[in-house]
């Protein structure tokens, strides 16, 4: 039977972890390294489709966590600081590269212009589906908040489902006002979201 090693190394607090890296103490970066790779590491990998721009971006946090430590207030627990970073190392990745741009010559546009054209021309970068995804958490987020059922039904008829006022004034036996008007404050109540 071999013997036991006893555990005298408990689990360190992430405080303690940073007092002991602003110290310098290497091992301690260490471990809220090997505490917080994971987290990071997943989170970058379902936003980068690239493994090696998955490992440097990483990196870049990491380096980031480690030279911006001593401005952390602990006001929010230290995971969702580093992923803070994360989420805006990741985005910075996007705005590096730059996307077209339709010039504007003061011209009146012609009445059968496809707006959607232009997008349908090319195909989505990471940064318009990882935007994409950001806009829609937060307008999921502001109608569960400010909606009530009536308006979120309305708005996602009209918006949506492109049903027109008559059509959901007669389905939902509204005036079309009501609907009009439930339509605006529903517009109102996500864009301020």
């Amino acid at each position: 039977m071999a013997d036991a090693v006893p555990n005298d190394r408990q689990p360190v607090g992430d405080d303690t972890l940073i007092e002991r890296i602003l110290a310098n103490d290497r091992e301690a970066f260490e471990q809220l390294y090997e505490r917080y790779f994971g987290r990071v590491y997943s989170f970058v990998r379902k936003r980068l489709d690239n493994r090696a721009d998955v490992e440097e971006t990483v990196q870049e946090i990491f380096v980031s966590v480690f030279s911006c430590l001593g401005s952390y207030r602990r006001e929010a627990p230290l995971g969702a600081w580093i992923l803070g970073i994360a989420r805006r190392a990741v985005a910075g990745r996007f705005k590096k590269k730059r996307h077209p741009t339709v010039p504007f010559t003061g011209e009146e546009e012609p009445e059968t212009v496809d707006l959607l054209m232009p997008m349908l021309q090319r195909a989505a970068t990471p940064f318009d589906y990882y935007e994409c995804l950001e806009r829609i958490a937060r307008l999921e987020a502001a109608a569960a908040r400010r909606l009530t059922r009536d308006q979120r039904r309305m708005f996602e008829l009209h918006h949506l489902h492109h049903r027109s006022i008559a059509d959901i004034a007669a389905q939902l036996d509204k005036s079309e006002d009501a609907v009009k008007s439930n339509l605006y404050r529903a517009r109102k109540a996500l864009l301020a979201g």
